[in-house]
């Protein structure tokens, strides 16, 4: 009955979406209600996980989210988003503009959570599409599969961290084999399957950043520029290095985990820009505040359906579908490592959540692997596949990528969804492989 139910959700949102034309953000709350209802929870819970869902998400992301909107006006208002690009473009050259993509998503993706990462690079993008007039999905693709893997597979991101701890799986070993399992799965996801949607049209929302062509004397230079870009990236680093190699009870890495918080690092990235971006090259504060004031304006709706998203995926977890598809799998004869790859992807396509998904299905093949005597960094990495796959309507990172490329439900599952997928068919590969080497 859960998957019936699960099915026929996702059918009334499309269909609210695709045929009635009724905004994604009332198509979200609607298919909400539908879920908790057929799944027969009272309706004081269904309100309450509502707005658990909203608050949840709103609360660790509408700060990154605006600030983040902030922080690209600023780097595309000032020309130090197109410095950028067209220092990138000098350097790979418009043919290899996609590797220059994926490696910075790359970078940044190591030290930053996906949500973060994203906002950040979105107007390093639009700036390098419109320089070098190449699709914006093309080159976006490149960027998100990057910052996906990242999350997906690597420590110290909070997904692929806890799952190790559950397994008591050594985390470097874990990092090694998640770049020798990220690298190949990069080129197909960044590189290769790019290739395939260039004709996709992507329409972001007007007035999110400034479409100014600036000369060359009116920019900032490459340095400032690229500081300005990586202060969060920097700072979260240092957050995590000091994490890694500092006691709990220094003072040192109290100072560097509060500084390199995502919201924290963006708001000093954001005064930084405002100074050495704005006031010290002639703007008045009025026009940056102004001029900040409009694109956060324009990313309202994007905020919205994300929040919307979020509340749809806490009443599928707490009308108790995905535990309900989860356990019908406890009793598999099946290898571990598929096995957990299997119930992560079922439980990923259920909530939506990478994270729970990670988590439920290593707590339900936890006693499996205990006595099968199998690779427990394989494992941690065959989970984290399985939860970066098929990422749908349920999926607030699906809402970010069709909202900021301004693309519509099916171009964002020939996109996003379909690249999340090949993330997670590459990494069980890459497992597989692995284990036949090291296992």
């Amino acid at each position: 009955m859960s998957i019936i139910i699960l099915i026929a959700s996702i059918f009334l949102l499309l269909v609210l979406i695709s045929a009635v034309k009724l905004n994604a953000f009332i198509s979200l709350i609607i298919a909400s209600f539908f879920v908790g209802i057929t799944k027969g929870m009272l309706f004081p819970d269904i309100i309450n996980s509502l707005q658990q869902g909203i608050g949840s998400t709103l609360g660790s992301l509408i700060l990154i989210i605006a600030l983040g909107v902030i922080l690209g006006n600023i780097l595309s208002d000032s020309g130090a988003a197109q410095r950028i690009s067209s220092v990138m473009i000098r350097s790979f050259g418009i043919k290899h503009i996609k590797w220059a993509m994926l490696l910075t998503g790359f970078a940044v993706g190591i030290s930053m959570f996906y949500n973060a990462g994203f906002v950040i690079l979105i107007p390093m993008v639009f700036a390098v599409a419109k320089t070098t007039k190449q699709p914006i999905i093309y080159l976006g693709i490149a960027m998100a599969s990057a910052l996906s893997v990242t999350h997906g597979f690597l420590p110290p991101h909070p997904g692929p961290t806890a799952i190790a701890v559950i397994f008591k799986a050594d985390i470097g070993k874990t990092l090694l084999y998640g770049l020798i399992i990220a690298l190949p799965t990069l080129v197909i996801a960044g590189i290769v399957f790019p290739e395939f949607i260039k004709k996709i049209v992507a329409n972001p929302p007007k007035g999110l950043f400034e479409s100014k062509t600036f000369d060359e004397n009116e920019m900032p230079s490459f340095g400032i520029s690229f500081l300005t870009a990586l202060i969060p990236v920097i700072l979260m680093a240092l957050a995590t290095t000091s994490e890694l190699s500092l006691p709990e009870e220094s003072s040192l890495r109290h100072i560097l985990g509060f500084i390199g918080n995502p919201t924290t690092s963006m708001l000093i990235a954001v005064l930084f820009a405002i100074v050495f971006l704005g006031i010290n090259r002639g703007r008045k504060m009025q026009d940056i505040m102004d001029k900040s004031s409009s694109a956060l304006s324009s990313a309202t709706m994007i905020i919205m359906i994300i929040a919307a998203g979020g509340a749809f995926k806490q009443v599928l977890i707490d009308s108790g579908i995905g535990t309900d598809l989860a356990t019908s799998f406890e009793q598999s004869t099946l290898s571990p490592l598929l096995l957990g790859w299997l119930i992560a992807t079922i439980i990923r396509i259920a909530l939506g959540s990478a994270t729970v998904a990670g988590l439920t299905a290593a707590g339900i093949v936890q006693p499996l692997v205990a006595s099968s005597g199998i690779n427990s960094e394989l494992m941690v990495l065959s989970i984290g596949a399985g939860s970066l796959m098929c990422s749908h309507v349920n999926d607030t990172g699906f809402w970010m990528f069709k909202e900021y490329f301004g693309i519509s439900i099916s171009d964002t599952f020939k996109t996003w969804t379909i690249m999340e997928t090949i993330i997670g068919v590459m990494g069980l590969t890459g497992v597989l492989f692995l284990n036949l080497l090291v296992g």
